[in-house]
């Protein structure tokens, strides 16, 4: 019998009528250890993260099968199931958690907003919680929802959480926290039904660093951009994606100044991004049984949760805050701020930086191997530079200079081949 079908049946043949007792943080696992059900789980980033604090997986749902693969070999003990409408309920579980679909609110996507036809996928969340309400709700998404259509995406998601009766509070951060060189932000929001949310994710607070907590040895870039946008980031890569707006994933580039000039523009392989996400190297290499499509396990990587933020959250719910941040008022129709909790028709904006800890930070030098990373190649170089050339953007000269003499080394190479 397939395994999937096997785990739905076995999980599902529990009553969806039950309602979970809400409970405290310290109540949260008593006796056991975190017990999770995630879904639209991906590669299992949020999984991974809480499962380093105990947490124990009893269900996953999945729909696409290279990221299913994944999940089925990296979480053997997890049943793993399809598409969440198909879905009648969850286990009796502490916390459920959803990275649902981005598609509909990212930049990098369609940008519909949360009634698109993917993103609008959340509202299975809440259908079914309301067969079976659990005590911590972790959702995650995209920075834009924020601000896409007026901040519909978060309205729709604070009404229905507040109709359930749960309490809510939400933090944009920067996954370079958790010490991996990629400036990721996403919105992370946890729902409590007996307990405040705030003292998980306020709990923290490190602030923006210093300049000197990077340093100059590389520059992350995307090639594939350069009249509007760069994603320009230091000692880092800017946001892996799990594709473009027509679906064809491509990795960032680097720009290593002190490199000969054919080394000086380099792209990192899938397992310098599996580990920039915090996944061990090799990570999505199941992905590989179902699917020979390269692009496949960059969309798998560009698509996850950081890992180290899932663990920063388990350690949290593990061990919660004396009490959240004080906020102001917020009106409703205000612009959505970077992080805000409330409860019961009411809303309070937060203070409160991208940074909740500064974890050791490891260089993007010493993540990617700058003398063994792919060269971009001379076709991705000249489109890139024709780009910069018809842009207004203000480039730094020596980095111009280093695209247009690395363009000419890849061509050359290309001729005397």
């Amino acid at each position: 019998m397939d395994k999937a079908i096997y785990g739905r049946r076995r999980i599902l043949g529990q009553s969806s009528d039950s309602k979970s007792q809400a409970c405290n943080f310290r109540d949260v696992g008593s006796g056991d250890s975190l017990s999770v059900a995630g879904l639209f789980a991906g590669i299992g980033g949020i999984e991974l993260g809480l499962h380093e604090n105990g947490a124990r997986t009893r269900l996953l749902c999945e729909w696409w099968e290279p990221a299913r693969a994944v999940l089925f070999d990296r979480f053997p003990d997890a049943p793993v199931v399809g598409d969440i409408r198909e879905l009648d309920g969850f286990p009796d579980v502490d916390l459920v958690t959803a990275g649902f679909p981005c598609t509909d609110l990212s930049q990098a996507g369609r940008t519909r907003g949360i009634t698109g036809s993917e993103s609008s996928l959340v509202s299975e969340v809440f259908r079914l919680l309301n067969g079976r309400r659990v005590p911590l709700l972790l959702l995650e998404n995209v920075r834009n929802m924020l601000v896409l259509d007026k901040g519909e995406a978060m309205r729709f998601l604070v009404d229905e959480l507040e109709a359930l009766g749960y309490r809510w509070a939400y933090r944009l951060v920067d996954s370079r926290f958790t010490g991996v060189p990629q400036r990721r932000q996403r919105v992370i929001f946890i729902a409590s039904l007996d307990d405040d949310p705030g003292r998980i994710l306020f709990a923290d607070e490190a602030g923006e660093p210093s300049s000197d907590h990077f340093n100059d040895s590389a520059w992350g870039f995307y090639w594939t951009e350069g009249v509007r946008g760069l994603g320009w980031a230091r000692d880092a890569v800017p946001t892996l994606k799990g594709g473009s707006t027509i679906g064809i994933p491509s990795p960032p580039a680097i720009w290593n100044p002190n490199a000969t000039f054919d080394r000086r523009l380099v792209t990192p392989t899938i397992e310098d991004a599996e580990e920039l996400q915090g996944f061990p190297r090799g990570w999505t290499e199941p992905a590989g049984a179902v699917s020979r499509r390269k692009g496949d396990r960059w969309k798998l990587v560009g698509n996850a949760v950081t890992v180290g933020v899932a663990r920063w959250i388990g350690q949290r719910i593990v061990n919660p805050g004396s009490q959240a941040a004080a906020g102001q008022p917020l009106v409703r129709g205000q612009t959505w701020p970077t992080a805000a909790y409330g409860a019961k028709g009411r809303s309070f904006a937060v203070d409160i930086s991208l940074w909740p800890r500064h974890e050791p930070y490891r260089h993007l030098s010493e993540v990617v191997n700058l003398e063994e990373a792919p060269p971009l190649s001379a076709r991705a170089t000249a489109g890139f530079f024709h780009r910069t050339q018809r842009s207004s953007l203000n480039f730094a000269d020596e980095f111009l200079i280093d695209v247009a003499e690395h363009a000419a080394v890849m061509a050359s190479e290309i001729t005397a081949a």
